[in-house]
């Protein structure tokens, strides 16, 4: 009988043994689960108060993917939402790209995301998407300009010196005004009437200079202008390359009665040792250069090209057709989201009232011959806008930047009908 009390004692003393031990790893995992959650809120709260960056929010994903998409989405649930007979967003292609880049992080579009994590500095400079443009459908990343094997040879001579003097400041240099080439006759060529500010000016005098257009890589090409068939066509010349689109924003702008300061300083010429990797950095010296000579300067405006092919880069507007733009804004810049709401200004109005140009605002952080901020810190109004592609031609580049200068005055005339009604005293009374 002994015996048997003894072996039920036994029996229980290791049951209660055995929840002991039980109950002291379930109070050790809740304390490391519970120290866990509050270590991922605390990194939470740290990232979002230090890190500036658009890129790595979740509305830069969403961005990504096209508002139509996500309204196809919600049709599929309500109806009514998309009665009007309509191209459907979600096809087989869009659908399971998403899918796909929701779960593995990859751009089945873009082949290069497949290592770019794998690869330090690689996928540092993944574009995200800012805000969508009906240009861009399938929201497709801006194409970097890379110089080509005749332009290395030079412009890679040496490490360069990102802090050269370059001594000519803009607007005093000996470089020719790009106004003209072969290719464009000067006629109008089907350009569209303004539908924009109702601000012109016509050639009255311009008492200020606001606005600075510069191009931090002046030899990007484009293959019409230059005659060429290239994949990437550079030119030294003022005519052929982004120079050239530059005037033709700056003589547009100016007819509608705003000043401009257009900076066509050729650096590969310029600076000794050139580097391509510190082109920012020449530019910014160029930027800096001009505010110091003029306090009007408040609207910076760097203009490049992209790199894809016409197919991508151009869309019809009746029986016309314009050159497609990027805005892209630099994330490295901690007030980002002041020059990002500068670009969307222009973007929305190209939007309304020109669908199918903009192909949407983008962040961008460093990269190849970036710094990761595009100088958009020496002013809130700074941006960079590249217009067309390596195969748009003259008239193409021509109608965009007209249409382009005519929402940049619009904005610009707003903002300073602002300036003039809040510098208004208050009235007295009696």
């Amino acid at each position: 009988m002994n015996k048997i009390l003894a072996w039920n004692i036994g029996k229980w003393k290791k049951r209660c043994l055995h929840v002991l031990a039980m109950g002291r790893t379930l109070l050790l995992l809740m304390i490391i689960s519970a120290l866990f959650f509050v270590a991922l809120g605390l990194g939470g709260m740290a990232e979002k108060r230090l890190n500036s960056s658009p890129v790595s929010s979740m509305k830069g994903f969403a961005g990504s993917v096209s508002s139509r998409f996500f309204v196809d989405m919600l049709g599929m649930e309500m109806p009514h939402l998309t009665q009007k007979e309509q191209n459907s967003a979600i096809s087989g292609e869009n659908l399971t790209s998403f899918v796909f880049q929701l779960l593995t992080n990859v751009n089945p579009q873009d082949p290069k995301s497949l290592i770019a994590r794998e690869m330090p500095g690689m996928g540092t400079n993944q574009p995200v998407l800012l805000r969508p443009g009906s240009g861009n459908t399938k929201a497709e990343a801006p194409e970097d300009y890379q110089p080509g094997p005749g332009l290395t040879e030079t412009a890679s001579s040496g490490e360069g010196n990102p802090e050269s003097d370059l001594h000519l400041p803009p607007g005093q240099d000996n470089t020719p005004s790009s106004g003209g080439d072969n290719t464009d006759s000067g006629e109008d060529n089907g350009d569209p009437p303004s539908k924009g500010s109702g601000q012109d000016k016509g050639n009255a005098a311009i008492a200020k200079k606001s606005v600075l257009i510069y191009h931090s890589h002046p030899r990007e090409g484009y293959n019409p202008l230059l005659g060429t068939n290239s994949d990437n066509p550079s030119s030294g010349k003022p005519t052929g390359n982004v120079f050239q689109v530059g005037t033709y924003l700056s003589d547009s702008l100016q007819k509608l009665g705003i000043g401009v300061e257009h900076a066509q300083e050729d650096y590969q010429t310029k600076v000794k040792d050139y580097n391509w990797n510190f082109s920012y950095k020449y530019s910014r010296q160029t930027v800096k250069a001009a505010l110091a000579q003029n306090d009007d300067l408040t609207y910076l405006i760097d203009i490049h090209r992209d790199s894809q092919r016409h197919k991508k880069t151009t869309t019809m507007i009746g029986d016309q057709s314009y050159a497609k733009v990027y805005f892209i804004i630099g994330h490295e810049n901690p007030n980002w989201r002041k020059n990002e709401a500068f670009a969307a200004k222009i973007h929305k109005k190209l939007e309304a009232k020109y669908p199918g140009v903009s192909r949407g605002v983008w962040g961008k952080n460093g990269g190849g011959g970036n710094n990761g901020e595009y100088n958009q810190t020496l002013s809130p109004n700074s941006i960079l806008i590249e217009i067309g592609g390596i195969d748009n031609t003259a008239a193409e580049l021509k109608r965009t930047s007209k249409v382009l200068a005519d929402m940049i005055a619009e904005v610009y005339w707003e903002e300073q009908n602002v300036d003039k009604a809040s510098a208004k005293p208050a009235s007295k009374n009696g």
